[in-house]
């Protein structure tokens, strides 16, 4: 028994998604990542006295959108409120966001626990606020710099429950959450451009225990697999300070990719530390009934929904289910494939295979794709039908579908890749095949049936390479076993 299995560890993640809001969340400034430093900011971002924020209507319609998804109680009456606290980066010593009344309440993420059945991860709430500006440490030898872009940008935080268990839930949580917010198109789920950003509170304990260990919240993980490395290293360090008899700090650390550790920041604070009081310049937000089936009526497909269709309905597996629904295009594009062919498999293989392979090449989006699902179907539809082998369709067809507009079928003709599947015309390759190997015709009567091989490369060299390879092989064996 290892030392970790001694241990039960308890994760709750927080997870921050900037909002693809056009303008920020209380002032028209331009809601735009990677500009000149400082050039996206106005008196009202920057909190100068006598200035009145405004709220953004479309980061209620995006907060919406995404407590429908994950299935929470959406509030009626929202209330802002302060959150002071001073750092260089926050120009007016207090940030915009929801206290006791979050938009939302309640809801699921669903991932797999390590057995591979079905978990669900609650969440405790959602809400609204704005973002700080950005320090940076290491542009500059002897100072910090500040640029302010971000100061005011639209955010969601996303908390759970400390129902996940390990690295790797959390691991898929986030990948979950990721996910969803792409398929929502409300934020582009970057997190090596900070437009999703993760800190997780993780503690553990004894099996059997009653009570959680102490909390540690840790920040600055910029990837899925960072998240995984911070716990990582968390879990053993607070194992190794319990099984030492050291007490577990109640602090705020921060990860350092570099070295695969980290660091202590601060002693964490309390939620009284912020001293939370109403925001006294923004009136309560009033979210009806009419207006949530509203949002609700104009969601897209969802991946729980896509992966339920695909595995049901098409047959696919939950690998490939799972790998279609990763990104939201590809799922939506296969999707309209299925409905131009019934071979849900063949198109399944196409696009985890032929199609992907080329986007990546390309360094494309499946937006850019030039083949569009009912022209990709064409070239399931000749390999369905042996006009062509799916060799000659994935190496010759396809490359040809690309460089022009015309069907399948007429690329194959025009080019003399129509499989030869007449039985005369194949006999005649058949004969000449094993009167040209008499011996070897002998030797496998006789019981040596890998010869077949030998055989087939003479007929499809005959053929040029159009015979059916299936039918060629079916007859083959008939007429060497007479």
């Amino acid at each position: 028994m290892s030392l970790r299995d001694k241990y039960e560890v308890v994760i709750g993640l927080e997870v921050h998604a900037q909002l693809l809001t056009k303008t920020k969340a209380y002032s028209s400034d331009e809601n735009i990542y990677g500009e000149a430093p400082n050039t996206k900011t106005s008196v009202i971002s920057l909190g100068h006295p006598g200035t009145l924020p405004r709220c953004n209507a479309k980061v209620i319609e995006y907060a919406v959108k995404l407590g429908i998804a994950v299935g929470a109680d959406i509030r009626e009456r929202n209330e802002y409120a302060r959150k002071n606290y001073f750092y260089a980066d926050l120009p007016k010593g207090y940030q915009i966001t929801q206290d006791t009344t979050p938009i939302c309440n309640g809801g699921t993420i669903q991932i797999k626990d390590a057995e591979g059945k079905p978990k669900k991860i609650k969440i405790t709430r959602i809400h609204m606020e704005e973002d700080a500006g950005k320090s940076i440490h290491d542009l500059d030898p002897f100072h910090t710099l500040i640029d302010l872009n971000r100061a005011g940008v639209p955010l969601v935080e996303v908390v759970s429950e400390p129902d996940i268990r390990s690295s790797d839930e959390a691991y898929q949580y986030i990948n979950e959450v990721r996910k969803l917010v792409r398929y929502l198109d409300i934020c582009d789920g970057n997190m090596e451009e900070g437009s999703l950003r993760c800190d997780a509170n993780i503690s553990v304990m004894l099996k059997g225990a009653s009570e959680f260990g102490t909390k540690v919240e840790v920040k600055n993980m910029n990837s899925t697999r960072n998240v995984k490395r911070a716990i990582e290293f968390e879990i053993d360090r607070q194992i190794a300070l319990v099984e030492e008899g050291k007490e577990v700090s109640h602090e705020t650390r921060s990860f350092n990719a570099a070295n695969n550790s980290t660091i202590s920041m601060r002693h964490k604070e309390e939620a009284n530390d912020y001293r939370y009081f109403p925001e006294p310049d923004l009136q309560a937000v009033i979210v009806t009934q009419e207006y949530i089936e509203k949002v609700k009526n104009s969601l897209p497909p969802l991946p729980s929904e896509l992966f339920k269709k695909f595995t049901t309905e098409f047959g696919l597996s939950d690998y490939d289910a799972n790998i279609l629904t990763d990104e939201k295009g590809i799922a939506l594009y296969y999707n309209e494939l299925c409905s131009s062919t019934k071979n849900y498999k063949s198109a399944a293989n196409f696009v985890n295979g032929s199609v992907k392979s080329y986007l990546n090449e390309k360094a494309i989006s499946i937006a850019e794709f030039c083949i569009k699902p009912k022209r990709l179907a064409s070239l399931i539809t000749i390999v369905d039908q042996g006009k062509v082998s799916n060799t000659v369709a994935t190496s010759k067809v396809f490359p040809a579908m690309l460089v022009c507009n015309d069907t399948a079928d007429k690329i194959a003709t025009d080019n003399n890749w129509i499989q030869e599947s007449d039985s005369d015309a194949l006999g005649d390759y058949i004969k000449l095949a094993i009167a040209k190997y008499p011996e070897k015709a002998k030797d496998y009567k006789e019981g040596k049936k890998g010869l077949i091989g030998l055989f087939m490369g003479e007929v499809m060299k005959l053929s040029k390479g159009q015979a059916d390879p299936k039918l060629a092989n079916q007859l083959l064996r008939n007429q060497l076993e007479k």
